[in-house]
């Protein structure tokens, strides 16, 4: 033992064992959200059980925590005043449950990333390596390489680890957007270190065939590409960023072109490519479903009950803001828009800001925007790594509050 670990006092060296404890944990839980092929997912046990045991020993809820946690309150006390419409409550207690818990997981993550931002590090590299090996399940499934691989597919797309590619795809966009990051701004020396993993991830997506995990990961690399590039003042930088762009730009033509090659490929790709599918421009598609929706919100301000609308029409909303008002009501609704707002409004100042804690709230930062328009065509509210997501923003919005006011120095933040 070295001389300096003789100089550290027994309260010393618990605070660092329970430090290495705390942070394995939450690992361990990132690890496990990247697994969802049935539900109650481990994720849910695990996390519920982490949350109860933080609390317990000291979660702390800051001042600038505390909007975020009173909005995904007023958000779930919607759903359960629009229970009170439905004749049949069928599954609706453990659906708001469930949305209830996600919330919770929201302001944990934002609870945990303020009170230790080196956490964020930990964070982002677990992701990763969740994203890393269930893009790798879902090609193995894609292909069939190994037998009973046809598990890790639905609908003969790459699934994953999950129940549905439309969930699978967009999980991935932020381990691939952080990796991207890492290519961009790393030294070249550990280029390969982050390409690799960044092609199967990119493959995983664009495997999955889903059209919102395309825009969402395109959309949020173009934003990121923005950022630094206002961000920086050094022309040099900025002239990189252009030149690896356009050669990641090419990289990505000549892998698509490959793909393309591959049996059946071209013929997936042809159809989901289309901007418009059947299922949308129907008569009780989803456009009409819309419609529909929205004139029902005008006659139920409380809502009509989660899960109501599916029954009703055949199919849920595919739509968060709809959503929100069939499911939650109009109390619902506005504390989900007010949130989302805030958020981005508020993460929006952080952008441009150089603290050690920075580039992860960036690229948190960018996916989140991606998932909030991706809401307009999708139910987002029950996706486990959208409140990740939203935890991760919040994080850092409470750490530049805390700097803000003198309480946090960078200097101290590793």
């Amino acid at each position: 033992m070295s001389v300096a670990a003789h100089e550290l006092s027994p309260a010393a060296i618990n605070a660092k064992l329970i430090a290495l404890i705390s942070s394995a944990a939450i690992v361990v839980g990132v690890l496990l959200s990247g697994f969802v092929i049935e539900e109650p997912a481990p994720y849910e046990i695990y996390m519920a059980g982490l949350i109860a045991v933080w609390a317990v020993f000291g979660l702390r809820i800051s001042r600038a925590i505390m909007p975020l946690l009173t909005l995904l309150v007023l958000f779930n006390i919607g759903g359960m005043i629009a229970m009170t419409q439905m004749s049949n409550l069928m599954d609706t207690p453990l659906y708001l449950a469930v949305s209830l818990f996600l919330a919770l997981t929201a302001v944990f993550f934002a609870a945990v990333t303020e009170a230790r931002p080196d956490l964020y590090r930990l964070i982002f590299n677990a992701w990763v390596c969740s994203a890393v090996v269930t893009s790798t399940l879902g090609i193995i499934g894609y292909f069939g390489l190994l037998p009973g691989a046809e598990m890790f597919t639905k609908f003969d797309r790459a699934a994953g680890a999950f129940e549905d590619p439309n969930v699978f795809g967009p999980y991935l966009a932020l381990p691939g957007i952080y990796l991207l990051y890492r290519l961009l701004t790393g030294s070249p020396a550990k280029m390969l270190l982050y390409a690799v993993p960044l092609l199967i991830v990119v493959a995983g997506i664009f495997f999955s065939f889903s059209r919102g995990a395309w825009g969402l990961f395109g959309a949020a690399a173009v934003l990121l590409l923005i950022a630094l590039f206002l961000q920086s003042e050094s022309g040099r930088f900025r002239l990189r960023i252009v030149v690896m762009t356009i050669a990641a730009v090419s990289l990505l033509l000549v892998a698509l072109l490959v793909m393309l090659q591959i049996p059946g490929v071209a013929d997936m790709l042809t159809a989901r490519a289309q901007l418009v599918q059947d299922y949308d421009g129907a008569r009780l598609g989803r456009f009409a479903r819309y419609v529909i929706g929205f004139q029902l919100a005008m006659e139920h301000p409380l809502g009509i009950g989660p899960l109501v609308f599916g029954q009703l029409y055949g199919e849920d909303t595919h739509n968060i803001w709809l959503k929100a008002l069939m499911d939650y009501g109009w109390l619902g609704f506005a504390a989900w828009a007010i949130m989302i707002f805030w958020t981005i409004a508020a993460g929006f100042r952080l952008l441009l800001r150089n603290r050690p804690w920075q580039p992860f709230v960036l690229c948190a930062y960018v996916v989140f925007v991606g998932h909030v328009a991706l809401g307009t065509v999708i139910d987002t509210d029950h996706w486990r790594h959208f409140y990740l997501l939203l935890g991760l923003v919040w994080g850092g919005i409470a750490l530049e509050y805390r700097y803000q006011r003198g309480l946090l120095q960078t200097t101290a933040v590793t």
